[in-house]
């Protein structure tokens, strides 16, 4: 794979994470390839799911400054997102398989479109901005490796990016769903509650464990080197999605509005 899907040597990597899947699942007695996954990316993977935009989210303490920046940049993304679902509607092995992540692209198409024109809206975005906004360095290397992975590789591999790319965000939107149970604990502005109950929502968890077990079946079917190839995927999209969130709060520090040069 290019240099994109990252090297296998990752300073992140966990050092105590068994290096190949065999190794993994012989201490096991019920073994996930998506488990294995995750403890190959190491401190990435919490790095992630406990990052400071998802915190500070959840406590209705994130600035609209970082959370303009973040959200262009995320509709930018979501647009090849769909690309992506659509090439693994194509590659997925049955009828079964393609109409759930059909389905799915229904909910991306119709359901957070809808929640990010309202955000945008509410966030005096413009739509020049969105509709053909600057991308980042970290989003344009997002977008590399998702049409890399799904050009070059297989379901397999569409899923190797697929999976964490969904899965770190149904983590953070959970914990914060937990930690804001309570209506008076919840963010006040309806464009990060919204933001939170679109990932913690049960149909969504459903269609992740869902995602997780496809790539469960066809990595544990992999060869050694083809699934040393997905783990490079997963972990490599479990950086980006770290280095997306860091970006907003460099792109966001003194820009009180869009246009204003920062964009």
């Amino acid at each position: 794979m290019p240099n994109s899907a990252g090297s296998s040597d990752s300073p992140d990597t966990d050092p105590s994470a068994p290096e190949t899947y065999d190794e993994f699942a012989a201490s096991r007695s019920d073994p996930r390839f998506t488990d294995w996954l995750r403890e190959r990316a190491g401190d990435s993977w919490d790095d992630a799911t406990a990052h400071r935009l998802t915190r500070e989210l959840a406590a209705d303490e994130l600035a609209d400054d970082v959370f303009r920046q973040y959200l262009v940049q995320d509709y930018a993304f979501v647009e090849t997102l769909v690309g992506v679902f659509g090439h693994a509607v194509g590659t997925a092995p049955t009828m079964e398989s393609k109409s759930e992540l059909v389905s799915f692209l229904g909910v991306l198409a119709d359901d957070e479109d809808d929640y990010f024109l309202r955000a945008f809206d509410a966030l005096d975005v413009p739509e020049s901005v969105y509709s053909d906004p600057k991308t980042t360095p970290a989003t344009r290397a997002f977008i590399d490796l998702l049409e890399r992975a799904a050009g070059q590789g297989g379901y397999a591999e569409t899923l190797a990016v697929l999976v964490p790319a969904e899965w770190v965000y149904l983590s953070w939107a959970t914990d914060a769903a937990d930690a804001g149970s309570h209506p008076d604990e919840s963010p006040s502005r309806f464009y990060l509650s919204e933001w939170v109950e679109l990932h913690a929502v049960d149909d969504f968890a459903a269609f992740v464990e869902w995602l997780r077990t496809e790539l469960d079946r066809e990595g544990a079917a992999a060869s050694p080197r083809r699934q040393r190839r997905l783990e490079q995927l997963f972990r490599r999209t479990v950086e980006l999605e770290v280095a997306f969130f860091d970006e907003a709060y460099e792109l966001g520090r003194g820009s009180s509005r869009p246009g204003d040069g920062r964009w």
